[in-house]
């Protein structure tokens, strides 16, 4: 019976840390995006959820009295399989995990989950800035059916095998993946570099079809910027993450050396970061007022304001937006379009509009992830599962691509071209 007294404390400790992370919404302000923007390759990562939150000594009681009866039949269940399982001794750790895991599973919300050790050690790295890793270069949505392409990373050889946004990954090297979990997906995806996989994509519209793609080492940087033509400057977010303001601001900055009248910010294929960062980016192109509203469960609403000292509020915007574009983009492109600073230009963005916070087990074993309120646009808009609407609906087409044409960033000098 130790070991029952022992995951008793386990799961208490787990019931501590889901309560607290759920009533610590109200005040962690630095929260994270998942599919999952430029994370590492085939990232499990989407959208926007809270800034780690880690329990220290918690009570080491066993089952409240007020749920024991609640636990009966789990602790029967665990006795048989300890009695009962053919395969003996079996791994306390890895049923405890399992338990986790289908608590979460039960609330049926595809952003709650458990993150093992090694995932939330990746998700941690991931937001560091400069990640590096060896696979295809994509970031993908772990909670499908299937693995799904959030987006292609900018030259990365899913780009270049003609990935897209939505594509499932059907099969892997042949071997269907109907059924797998997609964690487990997502690392076959991961390879060597230098290394082939075959990939059967099931693309809506489309008979399933194989991609042959040759893994590469991969570095996802933070952002990317220039001067262009009419003293244009050019801005390409690729994650918000720790770095994500500094970088940002020293890129403004060099710009206006050079003498930028106007800024486009690419927005595209960034699935989200660090809330706290998304405030720190609008609050460079916004000097006052909210930015986003934080919605909880119990119908309490968090305000977000603008930072003030944004080097570039008075200087023209357009904003680059799609279907990668996600959580925390969504945060900063729907306040640009809310208060009129800037127009919208590409397709509808993904819609992630929930928050999500993953709060550190003890014992290093991983952390969950719960979803704990949805964010609003400061017009009250809501974005989950809606997305936000670019001013100027400007599609980007097979051909285009092929022709390394990009129609989207020409209506963006467009409109900053104009007297």
């Amino acid at each position: 019976m130790k070991s029952r007294v022992l995951t008793t404390i386990i799961v208490i400790t787990m019931a501590a840390i889901l309560l607290a992370g759920a009533c610590s919404a109200g005040f962690i302000a630095a929260q994270v995006i998942t599919p999952k923007s430029p994370q590492t390759a085939l990232s499990f990562f989407e959208g926007v959820i809270g800034e780690p939150a880690t329990i220290t000594n918690p009570e080491d009681t066993g089952t409240p009295s007020e749920i024991a009866n609640t636990f009966v039949p789990f602790w029967q269940a665990w006795d048989l399989v300890h009695d009962q399982y053919v395969d003996q001794p079996v791994d306390n750790e890895v049923l405890m995990r399992g338990a986790i895991k289908g608590m979460l599973e039960a609330l049926d919300d595809p952003h709650t989950a458990y993150l093992e050790p090694e995932q939330y050690n990746e998700l941690v790295t991931e937001l560091q800035g400069e990640a590096e890793y060896e696979g295809i270069g994509a970031w993908v949505d772990t909670t499908s059916d299937y693995l799904t392409v959030i987006s292609p990373m900018p030259g990365s050889p899913a780009e270049k095998a003609g990935l897209k946004t939505g594509d499932k990954i059907y099969a892997i090297d042949g071997e269907d993946m109907t059924g797998i979990d997609t964690e487990l997906v997502r690392k076959q995806v991961l390879g060597p570099a230098g290394s082939t996989v075959i990939l059967t994509i099931l693309r809506e519209g489309e008979e399933p079809f194989d991609v042959e793609i040759v893994r590469a080492s991969i570095t996802v940087p933070g952002l990317e910027s220039r001067m262009m033509d009419n003293n244009i400057g050019y801005i390409h977010l690729y994650i918000f993450g720790d770095d994500t303001r500094d970088e940002l601001r020293s890129a403004i900055k060099n710009l206006q050396a050079q003498g930028v009248e106007s800024i486009i910010l690419d927005l595209r294929y960034n699935a989200g970061g660090y809330v706290t960062t998304a405030i720190d980016v609008a609050s460079e192109f916004i000097d006052e007022g909210v930015v986003m509203y934080e919605e909880l469960g119990d119908g309490e609403r968090k305000t977000f304001s603008a930072k003030r000292g944004g080097l570039a509020t008075d200087i023209p915007v357009v904003v680059l937006v799609n279907e990668g574009s996600a959580s925390a983009s969504e945060i900063v492109a729907g306040a640009i379009q809310d208060y009129d600073r800037g127009k919208l230009v590409g397709v509808v963005t993904y819609g992630k509009g929930s928050v999500q916070i993953p709060t550190v087990l003890k014992d290093n074993q991983g952390a969950v992830r719960i979803t704990i309120a949805r964010w609003l646009t400061p017009d009250g808009r809501t974005i989950h599962e809606v997305g936000l609407t670019p001013d100027f609906i400007v599609p980007i087409t097979d051909e285009d691509r092929t022709g390394n044409i990009d129609p989207q960033l020409d209506k963006a000098i467009e409109i900053l071209s104009q007297p």
